[in-house]
């Protein structure tokens, strides 16, 4: 993704200690808080936020830095963890519901699915944009019929600028979402994995905590906000639902292009995309087959349902959304 606009504007609030937003440093980290079920958002409506909490200097001389190394071609992919759940890690919209079986069923009876996908989402500039794009989502849950309701939202990379930091997870995810009622995932873009130079940091440290988590828990970054800890299997995975799989890709901190398989990250992600479609072709799966981190497009809700109609001829034997179709990723 493109470089954030910066602003030497400062937000009027004093800048919470580490331990209080989840700094980077584990020992500055209170422990999460467990629960046994998924918390999606507060129990009440709350006004929008005018202001961050976290104060956000410019993040050039990073970029400085950045660009320099990268004159020298010195950038390069950054290894991280492999998923659980083997090849092809997997997660079904039923686990992400709490193992809501009554939730998946009216969705299937009902004949399609709806879910937003949203992307570039991030912001160092305040929170205005944000809460204008979270109000409209939010403001979709009051459809008349019940089969037009968002089921989740999909953040298709770049969710907190400009280096995923810890520190600015409750301004730039926790709170512009505090309203929305359903589960957030997440696919890790660029600027997530992205280190600063000028920081001691772990590449997708903040980004495995919030949506990596291996149970429901309330994460520091969190705030004092109800919503949980995603627990997606890792940065790539396969989520099923209703009608449709998503195929969730990592392409890594570089752009123009991505990069999904190297010397120094491996081809776990290339393993995985195989094992994928090996799996659509053995189930002889008929529904949509949607896959991340292809190429950018804008912010969508999309439906999906088991009619092939609604897919693209992008492939023989199945239907297959491309990614500009369905708005499933923001990668070139």
């Amino acid at each position: 993704m493109k470089r954030p606009k910066q602003t030497s504007k400062r937000s009027k609030h004093s800048s919470p200690t580490a331990s209080s937003t989840g700094g980077t440093g584990a020992a500055s980290r209170p422990p999460a808080r467990a629960l046994e079920q998924p918390v999606f958002a507060q129990p009440l409506p709350t006004p929008d936020p005018t202001t961050f909490v976290v104060n956000h200097p410019s993040d050039g001389p990073a970029y400085t830095v950045i660009d320099q190394l990268n004159k020298k071609h010195k950038l390069q992919p950054l290894p991280f963890p492999l998923p659980r759940g083997g090849v092809e890690p997997q997660l079904t919209l039923a686990q992400v519901m709490g193992g809501n079986t009554a939730a998946i069923k009216r969705i299937t009876q009902g004949g399609q699915l709806v879910f937003h996908a949203t992307g570039d989402c991030g912001s160092t500039r305040g929170p205005a944009s944000q809460n204008q794009v979270a109000d409209k989502m939010t403001s979709d849950f009051h459809e008349s019929d019940p089969r037009e309701v968002p089921q989740f939202n999909l953040l298709l990379g770049d969710i907190v600028y400009s280096f995923g930091e810890a520190v600015y997870y409750y301004d730039q995810f926790y709170d512009p979402y505090r309203d929305y009622p359903a589960p957030i995932l997440a696919a890790a873009g660029n600027h997530d994995g992205m280190v600063s130079p000028l920081a001691h940091a772990s590449s997708l440290d903040a980004y495995l905590r919030n949506f990596c988590a291996d149970s429901f828990v309330v994460t520091p970054e969190a705030g004092g906000l109800s919503r949980t800890a995603q627990i997606q299997p890792g940065v790539f995975f396969t989520l099923e639902a209703p009608f449709v799989r998503i195929v969730v890709l990592y392409s890594n901190t570089l752009e123009d292009p991505g990069v999904i398989a190297d010397p120094v990250i491996g081809n776990a992600q290339l393993a995985f995309v195989k094992a994928a479609l090996q799996r659509v072709k053995t189930d002889k799966f008929k529904g949509a087959l949607l896959f991340g981190h292809m190429r950018f497009c804008p912010a969508t809700r999309t439906t999906t349902s088991g009619s092939p109609a609604r897919a693209s001829p992008t492939a023989p034997r199945f239907p297959i959304w491309s990614a500009a179709t369905a708005a499933m990723a923001c990668r070139n």
